[in-house]
C-alpha cells in the first residue's frame, strides 16, 4: 500500500512503479534495498497486470 502513490500511469493504464521512489521508501523503512531491487520488478509486473485488468473490467462492466 505504501507504493500506491508511486505509480507511473497514463489515462486508462498503469505503466509501472517509480523504482527510485520505491527503493527510497524501502531504505527509509530499513529494508534491504538489494533484496528489494531484486524483487520489485516481479512485484511490479504482477501489480501492473492486475491493476490494468481491474480497470478494464470496470470500464467494460
Amino acid at each position: 500500500m505504501r507504493l500506491t502513490g508511486q505509480l507511473r500511469a497514463i489515462p486508462g493504464a498503469v505503466l509501472g512503479l517509480d523504482m527510485t521512489a520505491a527503493l527510497a521508501i524501502a531504505d527509509a523503512l530499513g529494508l534491504n534495498t538489494l533484496i528489494c531491487a531484486e524483487l520489485l520488478p516481479d512485484i511490479e509486473a504482477m501489480m501492473v497486470r492486475g491493476l490494468n485488468a481491474q480497470m478494464k473490467a470496470e470500464h467494460d462492466g
